[in-house]
């Protein structure tokens, strides 16, 4: 299966602004990538590349005052098969766990566990462990908050979700990151291209979409909160802790965003099949 992926940001700045871009295909899909995913600017403007602490590539660029657009358009490999599901995949121990996972299992900005533990332990420490206490957790995140872009708020944290009881896909993610950390799983989050394939109708406007990963047996599994089910076509762009490590864009200084344009199309005998769009 090929899949085509694509954005399109149009920037308004007053006055000359440095941004951060987190908007590059993850490197661990590059062995997939048909046609990379080049960042175009108009204006043509310089830029940098890095990779940040969590292993995500980075653009740094100073938009000029006026009117910038951001775009890029890629070709994706993709095995066509759906989250893979792996019940027996157990809950290490914590002094079992390798230390780079350690960090997944703190507090974060978005993800109070000294907040929530009580209230995790409550809901989840009496029933099973492992893939099982993640999968209770999805599915007690999926049916305790209701899903609306009308409820996105950039500030709202996985407590002030719980209590809400609504949100957006970031929210479904880190509340699940939350409960899963208070119950010693490390869980980080993810950020990437989601569509609808293998998915009936209606479908929704297309945005980036969040998950997150949980350490079960020697290795990190999807889960997704929002959707709750197995998908297909997932292309990943950035993990952290919590939102705030994957921001697509960070600014620094006034902007007004005029266009926000996010594209995940199957390729089908050449054409691109088409809508391929689904809440995030």
């Amino acid at each position: 299966m090929q899949i085509r992926v694509g954005y399109e940001l149009v920037y308004q700045c007053p006055q000359p602004t440095p941004m951060i871009l987190m908007l590059h295909i993850h490197d661990s899909r590059l062995p997939d990538v048909l046609m990379p995913d080049h960042l175009v600017t108009e204006p043509a403007i310089p830029f940098t590349t890095y990779m940040d602490g969590f292993g995500n590539r980075c653009t740094r660029i100073v938009a000029p005052a006026g009117r910038l657009r951001i775009s890029s358009e890629a070709l994706v490999n993709d095995s066509g098969l759906p989250d893979i599901i792996v019940p027996q995949a157990m809950q290490h121990a914590i002094q079992d766990l390798p230390q780079e996972t350690l960090v997944y299992l703190l507090g974060s900005r978005y993800c109070e566990t000294d907040v929530l533990s009580t209230t995790a332990w409550a809901l989840f420490g009496h029933g099973p462990t492992g893939w099982a206490r993640v999968q209770a957790i999805c599915d007690y995140v999926h049916r305790h908050i209701a899903f609306g872009y009308e409820h996105a708020n950039a500030t709202k944290t996985a407590a002030q979700v719980f209590h809400e009881k609504r949100g957006v896909c970031r929210d479904y993610a880190h509340l699940a990151i939350a409960f899963c950390r208070c119950m010693n799983i490390p869980a980080r989050y993810c950020t990437g291209y989601l569509g609808d394939i293998g998915m009936p109708p209606p479908y929704g406007t297309m945005d980036f979409a969040g998950w997150f990963e949980a350490y079960l047996g020697g290795q990190w599994y999807t889960f997704d909160a929002r959707n709750n089910v197995p998908r297909i076509g997932r292309v990943l762009i950035a993990r952290g802790r919590d939102a705030s490590d994957v921001a697509i864009t960070t600014t620094f200084g006034p902007n007004v965003l005029e266009k926000f344009v996010v594209r995940t199309d199957e390729v089908i005998a050449g054409k691109l099949q088409t809508p391929a769009a689904v809440p995030a």
